[in-house]
């Protein structure tokens, strides 16, 4: 608290937060973690030592490109600092391979990208006006938001424990979502596109941009009654919006479509065959089908009704990554969890469409569409939920209500990371950061809106 009391007074306590989870996430390298590390050095050596046109067709390894070209570039260019640590961790023939400066540099070179994330961070802050709340400066909009981004507990451990690089492409959609704020829409649209192709994941948010960007840009007036004014109607401002998209995709796909392995490249970064649920799973609608699933079976072969030798040896249970029939249940295709996803994602659209909120409603469509994407989606990752968590910092900090949503979003989502890290010398790591945190949000949260409880009824934190 001294440390903030004396950045308070020279203006540079954002700064001073910064330093101080980069500290943290230093003490962290040594850590364990996952596969995920061989992923990544896997796609090192693989775009280091290989032309583009074997880059997605590359099997040496089990862990096979599978991001968009945008992310393969990155990694290409991440090689070329790689090989100055060790050349070996660049060959594609030595699997698993990780010594003592493949570490350092793997784990380094996330800690170095996350300056996108704080410089996101920062402009998020930009977008609140906190000056009728709170005296103190730890009870600020500004200071509260940008811990809960800054220090979000479960991207400190899925980054940089578990090991990926989430921090610096959440830090582009931040960055979209604070350009649409300030109304600059070509930007946002840019950046969003651009961050379509480092990590497709990211695309169970696109509804919400594309429905807000065509009625909030390309319409550019609405009735006294908030409906909208369809002579308003901007061909320019499509024109525009579908340039900048067809440009960044040109960009990122244009080398394989001259190389006619535009099907090749799909293939990978849509595997369907992987499964609907992942190896740990994702806390949500399918987990519980799967469950049940489970059940039916169980009381069907004591009850005699189901035949064993027709019941599968490994199940939806099993925790493999691959597919399989259920039992009992009628079995789940691809197409059925994007019918119950668009359904589930109907209603903030429609709203969206309707009755247009500014920014403050995108802002909330794209937290629906994150959360309906991860509870209907195919192969969800646990780790999805982030990309709900993170854009409801930015609305628990602007009304009451908003803040109750994003505590319990937390805690039951952040919790659900725990089975990343199995090992025992994590185990005191991620309850004590996850306790703190928790701690933090609740506190905070809770004391920012007692002490504006006449402001936040009315109208919640203004947001410019």
């Amino acid at each position: 608290m001294a440390a903030l009391t004396i950045a308070a007074g020279t203006g540079n306590w954002f700064s001073a937060l910064a330093l101080g989870v980069t500290l943290l996430k230093c003490l962290l390298i040594p850590t364990y973690h996952s596969t995920d590390f061989e992923v990544h050095r896997n796609w090192l050596a693989i775009t280091h030592s290989l032309p583009i046109s074997q880059w997605y067709y590359e099997a040496t390894s089990e862990w096979t490109l599978d991001y968009p070209p945008f992310f393969a570039w990155f990694e290409y260019i991440l090689s070329h600092v790689a090989k100055y640590f060790d050349q070996e961790m660049l060959n594609v023939r030595n699997l698993n391979y990780s010594s003592s400066r493949t570490l350092l540099f793997q784990r380094f070179s996330v800690i170095f990208m996350d300056v996108l994330f704080v410089y996101a961070v920062h402009e998020c802050c930009k977008c609140i006006d906190g000056k009728k709340v709170g005296k103190e400066l730890t009870e600020k909009p500004k200071f509260i938001l940008s811990v809960l981004l800054l220090w979000n507990f479960g991207l400190l451990i899925v980054d940089h424990i578990h090991f990926q690089y989430n921090g610096f492409l959440f830090g582009l959609m931040l960055l979209s979502i604070a350009r649409l704020f300030q109304k600059r829409h070509m930007e946002g649209a840019f950046l969003f596109a651009v961050l379509l192709h480092f990590k497709h994941i990211y695309l169970y948010v696109a509804p919400a941009y594309g429905v807000y960007l065509l009625r909030s840009y390309c319409f550019t007036a609405n009735k006294p009654d908030g409906s909208i004014r369809w002579n308003s109607f901007s061909f320019v401002r499509v024109i525009s919006l579908g340039l900048v998209v067809f440009l960044v995709s040109a960009l990122s796909l244009g080398p394989f479509l001259a190389l006619n392995q535009l099907p090749q490249v799909f293939s990978r970064l849509f595997p369907f065959k992987r499964g609907l649920c992942h190896a740990y799973w994702a806390p949500n609608f399918w987990a519980l089908y799967n469950a049940l699933d489970k059940v039916l079976s169980v009381i069907g072969l004591k009850l005699k009704f189901l035949d064993p030798n027709n019941i599968p040896k490994a199940s939806m249970t099993s925790g493999l990554v691959q597919q399989f029939q259920h039992t009992v249940l009628p079995s789940v295709t691809p197409l059925a969890t994007l019918i119950c996803t668009l359904i589930a994602i109907l209603p903030s659209i429609f709203c969206l469409w309707f009755k247009p909120q500014g920014p403050r409603g995108f802002l909330r469509c794209l937290t629906l569409c994150a959360l309906s994407s991860f509870m209907f989606g195919w192969h969800v990752h646990e780790k999805a939920i982030l990309l709900a968590i993170l854009p409801m910092s930015l609305l628990s900090v602007q009304k009451a209500g908003d803040a109750s949503i994003f505590l319990i979003l937390t805690t039951t989502g952040h919790y659900s990371l725990f089975p990343l890290l199995f090992t025992a010398p994590e185990l005191p790591i991620k309850i004590l950061l996850m306790l703190l945190f928790t701690i933090y949000s609740i506190s905070s949260l809770k004391t920012l809106f007692r002490q504006s409880f006449t402001v936040v009824t009315q109208a919640g934190v203004q947001w410019h």
